[in-house]
């Protein structure tokens, strides 16, 4: 009968396995997106959209100029700038960047040839950086529209053995103010500097304010990857004098809220999973910014503005901001604004996380694995709880050792439950049993648990990190599911060293639990289900040894 029963289960497990795998097939991996060639061809060809309308240009409150703005040379094609870090395109009429490619970070693990597109601008998908010159003589005010740039080629590539590339975007405006919209590129770096040369070679004085702002629609995130567990953040922040890290939801926005805050420094950035832009303002002692965040038709936009600059009769000036286009790596981003390291969110346990990456990245420098320096950091983890595990497992074992007796217990007192329960609490006291020790190590490991999924969801460093055989990227879930099946078998293990449960309906539930904890870790990233695999079983090694060391007190005294 026993072995009737094995088979049954085990071909309902076998069923159950195929059937999960290919639900997972269907739905739980992320749409395939279109080939490099399509992606760059449709980027390539005007966008059959403007970037720009009227109500998407902040508002300065000055007169804007009247004046007609010329231009020499003018062209229609998207420029294209290819560096070593990034592959843009960028819109002569404005100057705005309509599409941004990381190629070192692919779109997929699977298609290592496609690079992850960040911002595009096409019929299903928004996600655009635009800035330009508005108030009293700003081109970009101008009632006939945005500025139409001439340049002097359309593709620039910066070479491998150039330090740095500009690429220059020329205007002038008909009382013959030259503008020069510069870009300059530099090797290794995901920072543009986009800078306005003016040289007001007229009569009266030039003045403008620099806007730059992010213009997203509420797509979903294409870089989280499908999955149950807790999501990334998207949407925009803002670092300001009052605050450093403040969040503005597209909800929030929706509901008809707007944010508008003056500030001394700062910055804007539009968040999506492991990747993000972000305007920086330049510097300057006592420049008052006005960063704002507000919908805009089916569009969300949020932005900064500087305060006026005047360039005199006769007199050349400048304007300049950095505009950051790439992943969230902490260590880059601390050196392009301060708190811009904020915006690689650990969520309210971040003083558990921070350490457990920086502990990660020490062991990645030296095993050039992340799965490996997740299993080091887990034997950390484990030395660090290591006394109080000890006492939870001898309390454990002393339970188990003493289950007869209280099952003795349970005989001679019968149902008068207020003498069972007060010769147990004799017991515990007599034999320093805590019945409550169980729930020790789960619950003082659940802080650092949590901490590790948003370090391992939160950090781009580990996106597409790969362990062995099958596993190719440990921040997604296993494909296969083997992790989750190992992380179970080691739970049922472990449960069989702790004692049985007095209850039969609490003894029941404790053996479901193990299928319930693997059937929730399917969909979760490898190197968490690797962290808790590795834990079980330096559990279930220090418990055998205590559970035998109290077990043979008995039969050597």
């Amino acid at each position: 009968m026993d072995v009737q029963r094995m088979i049954l289960v085990g071909a309902l497990a076998l069923i159950s396995y195929t059937a999960v795998l290919k639900w997972n097939e269907d739905y739980g991996q992320p749409a395939a997106t279109a080939s490099v060639a399509q992606t760059v061809s449709s980027a390539d060809m005007p966008s059959a959209q403007p970037a720009a309308n009227a109500s998407d240009l902040p508002s300065t409150g000055a007169a804007a100029s009247t004046t007609d703005v010329a231009s020499s040379k003018p062209t229609n094609s998207l420029i294209s700038v290819h560096t070593d870090v990034l592959d843009l395109r960028i819109d002569p009429h404005g100057g705005d960047v309509l599409y941004a490619a990381l190629p070192n970070h692919k779109e997929r693990v699977d298609t290592p040839a496609q690079p992850l597109v960040l911002l595009e601008n096409n019929g299903s998908h928004t996600y655009i950086a635009q800035s330009g010159l508005v108030g009293t003589n700003g081109p970009d005010a101008n009632a006939d529209g945005r500025p139409q740039y001439s340049v002097a080629a359309t593709s620039y590539t910066l070479g491998k053995d150039d330090k740095s590339l500009d690429v220059d975007l020329n205007t002038t405006t008909a009382e013959g103010v030259k503008v020069t919209k510069r870009f300059t590129f530099t090797a290794g770096s995901n920072l543009i500097k986009v800078s306005y040369l003016i040289d007001n070679q007229s009569q009266q004085p030039f003045s403008a304010n620099m806007f730059g702002q992010l213009k997203r629609d509420n797509a979903p995130d294409p870089s989280q990857q499908h999955g149950m567990g807790m999501r990334s953040y998207l949407g925009p922040v803002f670092s300001t004098q009052s605050e450093r890290y403040q969040k503005v939801t597209f909800k929030d926005l929706d509901e008809g809220d707007k944010f508008k805050q003056d500030s001394t420094g700062g910055w804007v950035a539009m968040l999506q999973h492991y990747f993000l832009t972000a305007w920086i303002p330049a510097e300057g002692d006592s420049k008052q910014n006005t960063y704002e965040a507000r919908k805009s038709g089916s569009n969300y936009i949020a932005g900064f503005v500087e305060p006026a600059v005047t360039v005199a009769a006769g007199q050349k000036g400048e304007i300049s901001a950095g505009l950051y286009i790439g992943p969230k790596d902490q260590d880059v981003l601390r050196t392009v604004a301060p708190n811009l390291n904020l915006t690689v969110d650990y969520g309210w346990l971040w003083f558990i996380g921070q350490p457990l990456f920086a502990m990660l990245k020490f062991f990645h420098s030296i095993v050039s694995n992340w799965g490996i320096a997740i299993i080091l950091t887990t034997m950390v983890v484990k030395g660090i709880f290591f006394y109080p595990s000890a006492m939870s497992y001898r309390s454990m074992a002393k339970m188990r050792k003493f289950a007869p007796e209280m099952q003795r217990m349970k005989e001679m007192y019968g149902d008068d439950r207020q003498k069972m329960s007060q010769a147990m609490m004799e017991l515990y006291r007599k034999e320093k049993i805590n019945p409550l020790g169980g729930c020790l190590p789960i619950l003082i490991q659940m802080p650092v648990f949590i901490a590790l999924y948003w370090v391992l969801s939160e950090s781009v460093e580990l996106r597409h990190a790969p362990f062995y055989g099958w596993i190719h990227d440990m921040s997604v879930m296993d494909p296969y599911f083997i992790l989750p099946i190992i992380m179970g078998c080691t739970m049922f293990l472990q449960q069989r060293l702790n004692p049985t449960p007095p209850d039969p309906m609490q003894a029941k539930v404790m053996k479901f639990l193990p299928v319930i904890f693997t059937f929730f870790f399917l969909w979760f990233p490898a190197g968490l289900v690797l962290y808790w695999v590795v834990n079980n079983c330096l559990s279930i090694l220090q418990q055998y040894i205590i559970t035998r060391k109290i077990e043979n007190e008995g039969k050597t005294a």
